[in-house]
């Protein structure tokens, strides 16, 4: 879970800004998120690392190796030192509609081939090779989603990549951890099945649907099953829709 672009408009021009919600959350975000994901037994780096890895892993399947990165909705910019780490050699922009949370992001990733702008300054020029979000598209309301993978189209090169991760409402442990964070627990989730529907009906192709995060802490020993057995059955916490821009 970070950031929370919504809005209209066209590819052309990104949505309007609605970070002010999170505009208030931005010192006390990773506190907010720890109390929600404490009855995982696992803090949300954890999920962050689980969440790159996995793709570095599928994109690696495909002999895919990014060399410009979209993170929308970055928020705080968890996923940005980790996504430089996966992918050496390339550059990540980090976008997101909360000032607030850039700000932090900024100071916590000071490197020179991160950068860090708000969505409504954000204008995509078509030269990005994989574009990667977390929980974002809970946030935005259903009206504005088809705007929001717009611009990601858009952002994208022909063939560029687009790593799609969110909530599995499927899964009752997602539910109760939604419902302990302030800001996630009046969002509206996506089903996996919207979601593949969304991204086709905006010009997206859809290659995989993975499922992961089954096992809370004290059942680690399963984990690795989680690799080889079970990203196809649709009761992780979260899921990735991998999709390829034609």
């Amino acid at each position: 879970m970070s950031g929370r672009p919504g809005g209209g408009g066209t590819p052309e021009r990104a949505p309007r800004d609605d970070g002010e919600v999170f505009d208030e959350y931005a010192a006390s975000y990773d506190a907010a998120l720890a109390e929600g994901l404490a009855a995982t037994g696992e803090g949300r780096q954890f999920f962050a690392a689980e969440r790159v890895r996995w793709v570095a892993r599928r994109l690696g399947e495909l002999g895919s190796r990014p060399h410009r990165i979209l993170d929308f909705g970055c928020g705080t910019g968890t996923a940005v030192p980790l996504l430089l780490d996966a992918f050496p050699g390339a550059t990540v922009r980090g976008v997101d509609p909360s000032a607030r949370s850039l700000a932090v992001a900024r100071e916590a990733v000071p490197s020179p081939r991160a950068e860090f702008s708000t969505v409504a300054d954000f204008a995509p020029t078509g030269d990005v090779d994989l574009a990667f979000c977390n929980g974002v598209f809970h946030h935005i309301p259903p009206a504005e989603r088809d705007a929001a993978v717009a611009l990601i189209r858009a952002a994208l090169r022909p063939g560029g990549l687009f790593a799609f991760w969110e909530n599995n409402p499927w899964n009752p442990g997602t539910r109760y951890v939604m419902s302990r964070i302030p800001f996630d627990r009046d969002a509206e989730t996506l089903s996996p099945p919207q979601a593949r529907a969304m991204l086709r009906r905006d010009g997206l192709q859809p290659l995989t649907t993975d499922f992961r995060f089954f096992f809370p802490r004290f059942l680690r020993v399963l984990r690795p099953l989680e690799d080889v057995a079970l990203t196809r059955v649709p009761l992780g916490g979260q899921y990735l829709v991998l999709c390829r821009r034609g």
